[in-house]
């Protein structure tokens, strides 16, 4: 165990409540300058000010700027600021899974309900809440490939950057598997014996070529990679975002999609794990779940902060003494602070 600090925030929502203290800022500038400008239609403001010495210059910007600190203080406060005070080495007991996205446009096909890519997503999103203990990473792919999430168990972070996946993520257009298994087989932690899973989710199209021998490394290292087709052998048009018509070839022709079953089975083979086909229900799901669950779970060591702390009670009393404050000082000026420029 080791003795560290973090800081967070348990509702950090709250937080979009601070654009109202610009705003704040700029009604206060815009009302003084109005009540400047009545007041000299009466007069010079030099003049007004020798007719009434009582009254205080400084004296309602310091309540304002006390009151506007305090409210600032106040939005925090229900942010709810927590310190962590331990960080903590904790052993569980998992598997480390690397998940490899097509992101190629022949995913936006529709043949399945919404589409390729989006009935991919949410068949990770629901893969990844099930994960208890276990460790993730993302990888997306079609000419080029990249790591979209680097291994871990936050499992709220994969979810999160799952949503923000798109084609448009990478121009080079393409399915290079080969280069995305190559990419996951680097993207595992060095911890020994523990359960590994490479899981391919794409509809083979274009296949770059070197995919069968990246799964056969990936198996010579005691991986597993899993191929989840998704499509059907009869195909589908690609649609052209944001309009009502489908991708053409140079020749005018509507481009037409198919899942490539025989080269995922290859791959799925190579790499000594399955090949699992993704229609309109859940089978695929609950078919992979079932192979994963055969892997050798091993003590994996996770890094957490622990015992937080929180904060709002110190913003508290420090938001209480400015509202004092605030109040104890008179809108007309005290003789008591005559010396004082601020206080007159």
């Amino acid at each position: 165990m080791e003795t560290d600090t973090m800081f967070r925030f348990a509702d950090p929502n709250f937080l979009y409540l601070l654009i109202l203290l610009p705003l704040l800022v700029i009604f206060y500038v815009y009302s003084d300058y109005r009540r400047k400008k009545r007041m000299r239609q009466y007069g010079d403001l030099e003049l007004l000010k020798e007719l009434m010495p009582e009254v205080s210059t400084y004296r309602p910007a310091v309540k304002f700027w006390i009151t506007w600190v305090a409210l600032g203080l106040a939005i925090v406060m229900l942010a709810r600021p927590q310190f962590g005070t331990k960080m903590e080495k904790i052993k569980r007991s998992g598997i480390e899974t690397i998940i490899a996205l097509d992101i190629s446009n022949s995913m936006l096909a529709e043949d399945v309900i919404p589409s390729r890519l989006a009935k991919a997503k949410t068949l990770i999103s629901r893969l990844v809440s099930g994960f208890r203990d276990d460790k993730v990473g993302l990888i997306v792919f079609a000419g080029d490939a990249f790591t979209q999430l680097p291994i871990t168990n936050d499992y709220i972070s994969a979810k999160m950057f799952l949503e923000s996946i798109s084609p448009s993520l990478i121009s080079s257009q393409g399915t290079n598997i080969g280069e995305a298994i190559r990419l996951a087989l680097k993207s595992f932690t060095p911890q020994e014996k523990v359960g590994r899973a490479i899981i391919i989710i794409t509809d083979g199209e274009n296949h770059e070529g070197g995919a069968l021998e990246a799964a056969k490394e990936a198996a010579a290292e005691g991986m597993k990679v899993f191929v989840l087709g998704i499509g059907s052998p009869e195909g589908a048009p690609i649609p052209l975002e944001g309009t009502n018509d489908y991708r053409k070839d140079k020749d005018g022709n509507v481009i037409v999609t198919r899942l490539n079953e025989q080269m995922c089975r290859e791959i799925a083979q190579a790499g000594n794990g399955v090949y699992i086909r993704v229609d309109n229900s859940s089978s695929a799901q609950s078919l992979l779940q079932k192979e994963i669950d055969k892997l050798t779970k091993s003590d994996l060591e996770s890094t957490v902060y622990s015992n937080y702390n929180e904060q709002f009670p110190a913003i508290a009393w420090i938001i209480i003494i400015l509202l004092i404050i605030e109040i104890l000082i008179l809108e007309k000026k005290n003789p008591l602070f005559k010396n004082f420029k601020l206080f007159r």
